[in-house]
């Protein structure tokens, strides 16, 4: 079914006001981003959640490795969005991509975690953060799987013993996970530890997107499909398994793409989820803010597929998978009906003009 951006778009900013549903409406801020995007421009409106991404680790210390951009902008971080109205929680993210190695070191030994452990409060406390947030991806073995038990345990009776002491509001914890709580990437497969995080975590975001991309480069796919009814590589499919897992549906939040992946067609005339390709686009990675101005400045042909709850379009040997604001709706709705704490995005400063951002914000309020 083909879609016109602009009537999704307009409908998205212009729908009324609704009363709001309590939950998580998140979104991570790229602070290497942040003279493109600044804390204040952040419109507050559309969020409870926002993540500072990321501070790494010191390999040596296993304390938090804060630069010197990070001390500039965290503190202007939470004190910006503070001071707006509404007040979203502000939470610090630590690791990022690629930082197996280092957490499994971090987590594997009493000292290295305490040190880790003691490290992440006083800099929440110091920079002024509601909560930590821990983005390992991704744990690969049974013992890391074991250790971070461990760590989530010890991470929430340290910082339940600082609010006590200190008599400020605990700090929230919470982790950015694989889509699904078992990961088939190992042998055997490994399943994270579902009745700690109940216990300890206040809630995980399962980071449901990437499915599909430049390791598949001989078909086109979708990279974020809700639904797929040839594998287990679908957003419905690890969230499920995450409510499988003993982690209460409310203490899940459900990961969302503000961004596409390309691919170039072997044939023009073929140009459906899964037809032939030649390798990725150029370039490989489009934004949402991106993919609308090309799909306006190609002409292209805007498809909205059912069967995925995903988004494509194409022009001439061009295609691009993506969320737009219908998909994205209909995800936010799927959320709600399975009962889910809220939902997430990656990342701030890939919308156009905020679209999906009040898109979800109002597909969850409603």
């Amino acid at each position: 079914m083909a879609v016109q951006e602009s009537v999704l778009i307009f409908l998205a900013i212009f729908s009324p006001t609704v009363l709001a549903y309590s939950g998580i409406k998140g979104a991570y801020w790229p602070s290497w981003e942040a003279d493109a995007l600044s804390p204040a421009s952040i419109p507050t409106s559309y969020f409870t959640h926002l993540f500072y991404a990321f501070v790494e680790v010191n390999n040596a210390t296993y304390e938090l490795s804060i630069t010197q951009p990070d001390d500039k902008w965290m503190g202007n971080f939470t004190a910006t969005l503070h001071a707006k109205s509404p007040s979203p929680k502000v939470i610090l993210s630590i690791g990022g991509a690629n930082t197996g190695t280092m957490f499994s070191d971090t987590v594997s030994s009493h000292k290295r975690r305490s040190a880790f452990i003691n490290s992440t409060i006083v800099v929440a406390r110091k920079y002024g953060f509601d909560g930590l947030d821990l983005d390992w991806e991704f744990p690969n073995s049974i013992l890391d799987m074991s250790n971070l038990a461990t760590f989530f345990t010890a991470w929430r009776f340290a910082v339940d013993k600082e609010a006590r002491v200190s008599g400020k509001p605990r700090i929230l914890l919470s982790a950015a996970v694989y889509y699904s709580s078992e990961m088939f990437s190992t042998s055997p497969p490994l399943s994270y530890p579902g009745h700690v995080i109940k216990k300890y975590v206040d809630f995980v975001s399962p980071m449901c997107f990437d499915f599909h991309g430049t390791w598949d480069p001989l078909k086109t796919g979708s990279p974020a499909p809700l639904y797929d009814n040839y594998s287990n590589l679908s957003t419905s499919y690890g969230i499920s398994s995450w409510l499988k897992s003993g982690v209460p549906s409310d203490k899940v939040v459900m990961g969302l793409p503000t961004y596409g992946r390309t691919w170039e067609l072997v044939n023009s005339s073929d140009h459906n989820i899964g037809s032939p390709a030649l390798g990725a686009g150029s370039p490989p990675v489009l934004t949402y803010d991106q993919i609308v101005d090309f799909n306006l400045e190609n002409n292209a042909t805007v498809v909205y597929d059912e069967a995925t709850v995903s988004t494509y379009s194409y022009s001439g040997k061009n295609w691009t998978g993506y969320d737009n604001v219908e998909s994205v709706i209909n995800k936010v709705k799927f959320a709600k009906d399975q009962g889910l704490g809220g939902y997430f995005f990656w990342a701030l400063g890939d919308d156009k003009n905020w679209v999906l951002s009040a898109a979800a914000s109002k597909a969850w309020d409603s």
